[in-house]
């Protein structure tokens, strides 16, 4: 097997089904270093300039579902093309990446490879937006429908006032609403924490 044929077969397990050629055709057009990397609390996927000599580089979480895993790369994918257009002279998040990554998702798109619900969150997203797909709630929200969730398993939205829930380890109790996060409270502690609503926490029983 060559290496295009490996690195495809490799993408097939991310990516919604007929959408790997296209990451791939990115891979050629724009050389970068890929790695798919363990889950981060703080990001779904990165990208990083290059330092001397060394190629860009590409990060993505292994434990996004496939259309999230598809949307976070392109995300990455317009930042290294807008880093390319215009290095360091534009902000990271401004109408250049913007741009870039309505027209790097465009074709994936107009394929009709992608659920129905998907694509018009996208298209909404194309309207009005916001620095990311992550800050993106309604876009965001969209695409954690098809994250496998265990059976005690919600989005924190989901949980009514006051619930416990267990996260990275913690138990905390679910408070007010502050724009896109809650002000929870940890048990343990009492340390007050805001936690974005469409975190996916374990809801559990505590007794003080």
């Amino acid at each position: 097997m060559d290496k295009t044929s490996k690195i495809i077969d490799v993408l097939k397990k991310y990516v919604p089904e007929g959408t790997e050629d296209y990451l791939y055709s990115l891979f050629k057009t724009y050389p970068v270093k890929f790695k798919i990397v363990s889950p981060r609390r703080s990001k779904l996927g990165d990208f990083r300039s290059p330092i001397g000599a060394e190629k860009p580089q590409i990060t993505i979480n292994g434990d996004l579902n496939k259309y999230s895993f598809l949307v976070t790369t392109v995300h990455e994918f317009a930042h290294l093309k807008t880093w390319m257009e215009h290095k360091n002279q534009v902000k990271p998040h401004g109408i250049e990446w913007k741009q870039n990554f309505v027209d790097l998702m465009f074709p994936i798109i107009q394929k009709g490879l992608l659920p129905r619900d998907v694509e018009q969150g996208l298209l909404n997203s194309f309207m009005n937006m916001k620095a990311s797909s992550c800050t993106d709630v309604q876009l965001h929200r969209v695409l954690k429908q098809y994250d496998e969730l265990g059976p005690n398993q919600f989005l924190l939205e989901k949980l009514p006032k006051y619930a416990t829930f267990a996260l990275e380890s913690k138990i905390f109790q679910k408070g007010d609403l502050r724009r896109t996060r809650y002000l929870c409270t940890e048990v343990r502690t009492n340390r007050k924490f805001l936690i974005n609503k469409l975190a996916v926490v374990e809801q559990v029983n505590y007794d003080k």
